[in-house]
C-alpha cells in the first residue's frame, strides 16, 4: 500500500507539473481554448478574463504539483486537485459527449490530444487523486515547512514569470503551424495521402410529438408521410479523417477588398508582414508603435516592402496614420492571426511565404540591431 500510495503521489505530481510547463510555454493557447468552451455555452462576456483565468489555472497546475511531490499541506492539496480534476473531467466529458470540441488543450499545442483521449487520461486521474485525497492522512511532508515554502515560493515566482515573458517574446518551443523554416502557402495544402473525413447522413423527423433520428439503411418499419412529419437532414461525423491543412483561414484581404494572400506569399523577394489582433493607441503601445515606425523606416531604406495584417484593419489603419506610420494595412482572419501572433503584435521575415524569421513585440529591439 506504501509504495502504491508514493507512486500515485509522485505520477501525479509529475503529470501535473509537466502539464503545466507544457502550456506556460503558450499561456495564450489555454485562453483561445477556454474562449472556444465558453461561446458554446454563451458566455463570451467572459472571454475578456480567460487569459488571467489561463495563467492562474497553469500556475496552480505547477504549484499543486510540486506541493503534491513533497507533501506539503497535502490535505489542503488533494482536495484542491480532487476538484480541479472533476471540473477537468467534466469539461473533456461534455467535449466527447457533444462533439463539438475535438481537443481539449490538455497539454497545449505540443501534444495534441483528442477528446477522447483526455478523457480517459482525466478518469485515471480521477481515480489517482481519489486514492490520495482517501489516505491524505497517511502522507508525511518530505521536507522541512521553511525549505517547502522556500521551494514553493521559487515555483510560483517561475510560473508566473515564464508565462509574462512568452507574452511578449512569443514560447521558448513553437509547436504551431507558424514555425521558422516554414513554407507557409505548403502549410494551406492538405497533406498527401490524408483520409477524409466519414460521414452518414441523419434525418430527424417528428412522431406523436416527439422528434426520432436514423440513417438512410435504419428507416423505421412503420415510416410513413402521415405519420412521421420531416425536420432536418445532417451529415454525421462517424471516423474522423486527416485531410486537413496544417494551416487554415490564412487569408489577406487589401484595402481594396482583394484577397492578396498569394501575392504576399510568393512575392519575390523578402517582406515584413505585422500580425496584431487589436492594437489601440494607448501609453502601453507608444513604445511599440515607435518601434513599428523605425522598422518600416529601415524595411523602407532597404527596399524591402512591409505591411501589416489585422482582423480589426480600419482601426490599426487610422492608428498607424496618426503616427505617421507609412504601411499598408490588410486584413485577415482571426483565428488564423491569433495562431499566427502569441505576441500582440508579431513580426514575420518573409521569403516567397518561407518564415525567415519572426519576433515578438519585447523583441523587436533585435530586427532595428541587424
Amino acid at each position: 500500500m506504501k509504495y502504491f500510495l508514493n507512486f500515485c503521489r509522485f505520477f501525479v505530481g509529475v503529470l501535473f507539473i509537466f502539464s503545466g510547463l507544457i502550456k506556460a510555454n503558450d499561456p495564450l493557447g489555454l485562453s483561445y481554448k477556454m474562449q472556444e468552451f465558453f461561446e458554446l455555452w454563451h458566455l463570451t462576456a467572459l472571454n475578456d478574463y480567460t487569459l488571467w483565468l489561463s495563467i492562474l489555472m497553469i500556475a496552480f497546475e505547477i504549484i499543486a504539483g510540486v506541493a503534491v511531490l513533497i507533501g506539503w499541506q497535502f490535505r489542503l492539496f488533494s482536495w484542491m486537485l480532487f476538484l480541479l480534476i472533476v471540473f477537468f473531467t467534466f469539461l473533456t466529458g461534455y467535449a466527447v459527449i457533444s462533439g463539438k470540441v475535438r481537443e481539449c488543450g490538455c497539454f497545449g499545442d505540443c501534444i495534441k490530444l483528442t477528446a477522447e483521449q483526455s478523457f480517459i487520461k482525466d478518469l485515471i486521474l480521477f481515480v489517482l487523486i481519489g486514492f490520495l485525497l482517501i489516505n491524505r492522512n497517511k502522507i508525511q511532508a518530505a521536507l522541512k515547512p521553511v525549505v517547502s515554502i522556500a521551494l514553493l515560493l521559487l515555483t510560483t515566482i517561475a510560473s508566473f514569470g515564464m508565462q509574462i515573458y512568452v507574452l511578449s517574446h512569443l514560447p521558448f518551443i513553437d509547436c504551431l503551424p507558424y514555425k521558422k523554416g516554414v513554407v507557409i502557402q505548403e502549410k494551406m495544402k492538405i497533406p498527401a495521402g490524408a483520409i477524409q473525413d466519414s460521414t452518414v447522413i441523419n434525418f430527424v423527423y417528428q412522431k406523436d410529438g416527439k422528434e426520432v433520428e436514423f440513417d438512410a439503411e435504419h428507416f423505421p418499419t412503420d415510416f410513413t408521410d402521415s405519420a412521421y412529419t420531416f425536420v432536418k437532414r445532417y451529415d454525421k461525423l462517424i471516423r474522423e479523417g486527416n485531410a486537413k491543412p496544417d494551416i487554415k483561414d490564412f487569408v489577406i484581404i487589401s484595402k481594396s477588398e482583394t484577397d492578396t494572400t498569394l501575392s504576399i506569399l510568393e512575392h519575390p523577394g523578402k517582406i515584413y508582414v505585422l500580425f496584431t489582433k487589436k492594437l489601440e493607441d494607448s501609453d502601453a503601445n507608444d513604445q511599440i508603435l515607435d518601434q513599428i515606425k523605425k522598422i518600416s523606416e529601415m524595411a523602407k531604406a532597404d527596399a524591402v516592402p512591409m505591411i501589416a495584417v489585422s482582423a480589426d484593419a480600419d482601426n490599426l489603419r487610422s492608428l498607424l496614420q496618426s503616427k505617421s506610420i507609412d504601411i499598408e494595412v490588410c486584413k485577415g482572419d482571426l483565428v488564423a492571426i491569433k495562431t499566427a501572433a502569441r505576441s500582440t503584435p508579431t513580426l514575420y521575415l518573409l521569403d516567397q511565404g518561407k518564415i525567415l524569421n519572426k519576433w515578438g513585440k519585447a523583441n523587436f529591439d533585435n530586427v532595428l540591431k541587424k
